[in-house]
């Protein structure tokens, strides 16, 4: 049965083949289409600053992308490409990374098996993944707490009072 999947990219290290971190995001969406998963649509890459300790700029895209893959299966299909892009396990946190894929949504619901939960447990809180995924489907829902990407972002960057 096909499923849905919203996908969040990111690179903020220079791949030595592909280029910088957005060409580098664009091979990753070729290396997912030629390896059978349908990209169904793609945002439009943004800059956005890093979280944690990397000093280096992100490049932060998102896709809709289509498979007959269940998600841990998709899940393993990205983790080989991050390998295939240089990536490797470990590491500290949030640094400089020559690509990262993350499944945030699927049309299943909600998904939870060792070292996967959909939906991804932080997309909530980060602009750099609402921003692009709210470009491809501003009415996904989530299913945990059925709030739109679009209401989602509003209740990201709704202004808040000064504390005193």
């Amino acid at each position: 049965m096909r499923q849905r999947y919203l996908i969040a990219l990111g690179s903020n290290k220079r791949h030595h083949r592909h280029g910088s971190p957005p060409q580098v995001l664009r091979a990753a969406l070729a290396a997912l289409a030629e390896a059978g998963v349908e990209i169904a649509a793609a945002a439009p890459v943004l800059a956005n600053a890093p979280l944690g300790p990397s000093l280096r700029r992100y490049a932060n895209s998102a896709a809709l992308v289509v498979t007959e893959l269940a998600p841990d299966e998709l899940l393993n299909l990205l983790k080989t490409i991050e390998r295939q892009f240089g990536r490797r396990p470990g590491g500290q946190r949030w640094a400089s990374r020559v690509l990262d894929l993350d499944l945030v949504l699927w049309s299943g619901g909600a998904w939870s098996s060792p070292g996967l939960t959909i939906p991804h447990a932080a997309f909530r809180e980060r602009d750099f993944v609402l921003t692009p995924a709210l470009a491809l489907a501003p009415v996904w829902r989530d299913p945990l707490t059925n709030l739109s990407l679009r209401q989602l972002k509003a209740r990201l960057t709704r202004p808040r009072p000064m504390p005193r």
